[in-house]
């Protein structure tokens, strides 16, 4: 198997992030180099379902671990294995609660870290059809709950990096990359995610993005943290949206959300759908699908 290394980009606060990525990037630099794909998916690794992804992360032992290299709560990188497929995942084990919390943000009453929200993240994610979250499954380090995550083997780099070196999508990505952009906005006020910096969006060689590290979102507001951020959605996933319930959602992530969350969850929902419908069928695309041919970023020697 083949190991891409994440590339490590400064911690930036969400609000930074956003006003980033809503002014843009200037031009792709001399070290980028964006080479077409030859060939429908040509140097992307695909894969397996979601379902063969649960089960290994499930069933594996950990061969070998060692720091994720990232992240404030001790992240773990562990090489999995279960006799047939060999892979890493993201292990997080941290599970805190403080009725106060300071940190450069501020104040925050009843914080909650927990690797809960790992999973419960992954389990929105699918229910909604978004696709931006990695599988991520419950399970044991030692002891210790955790929460076992498939590690991203085609990551070229993470919005850090993408900012600092001036890196843009291109022409033909560019659509692709922005739709992205606006899903993952809208999924992180939908979750009420206080913890967005740049070092866990990561970027793959097709331009696709996935977040990772959930563990400091699911409060319990029912007010957005920046309905700004909320202004376009892709018509399937908005349908999706639309149609959640209670006990749909209640029964997906029992064990990882309790009742406050779910239902503020659901209130964030309702705010949400309010904000895209008042825009309008202008706000509204057809997103493009994670398996069309696209323009390889590949890091130059």
């Amino acid at each position: 198997m083949t190991r891409v290394r994440t590339a490590s980009g400064p911690t930036v606060g969400f609000a930074a992030l956003a006003i980033l990525l809503t002014l843009g990037v200037p031009s792709a630099s001399p070290q980028t180099v964006l080479e077409p794909a030859s060939t429908p998916g040509a140097a992307i690794q695909v894969a397996p379902p979601d379902t063969e992804i649960e089960q290994f992360l499930t069933r594996a032992r950990v061969v070998s671990k060692r720091d994720a290299g990232k992240g404030v709560t001790g992240s773990i990188r562990a090489t999995l294995s279960d006799g047939t497929m060999t892979h890493d995942a993201h292990i997080q084990v941290v599970d805190e609660y403080r009725r106060e919390f300071r940190s450069r943000a501020g104040m925050e009453l009843d914080f909650r870290d927990s690797w809960m929200f790992n999973v419960a993240a992954y389990k929105l994610d699918r229910l909604l059809g978004l696709g931006l979250v990695p599988v991520s499954v419950a399970g044991n380090l030692g002891r210790q709950p955790a929460a076992i995550t498939w590690w991203i083997d085609d990551v070229v780099m993470d919005e850090g990096k993408r900012l600092k070196e001036g890196i843009s999508a291109p022409s033909d990505r560019a659509a692709y990359w922005s739709e992205q952009l606006h899903m993952m906005r809208l999924f992180d006020e939908l979750i009420y995610n206080t913890d967005r910096n740049m070092g866990n969006m990561l970027i793959g060689s097709d331009w696709r993005i996935w977040g990772i590290d959930h563990t400091r979102a699911f409060r319990k507001h029912t007010r957005l943290r920046n309905p700004a951020l909320v202004v376009r959605c892709d018509r399937a996933v908005f349908q999706r949206l639309k149609a959640l319930d209670q006990q749909t959602l209640a029964r997906e992530t029992r064990g990882f959300l309790d009742g406050g969350q779910v239902r503020a969850i659901l209130a964030r929902r309702d705010l949400i759908v309010a904000k895209i419908e008042s825009i309008g069928g202008a706000a509204l695309f057809d997103r493009q699908s994670h398996t069309q041919p696209a323009a390889l970023l590949t890091s130059a020697p």
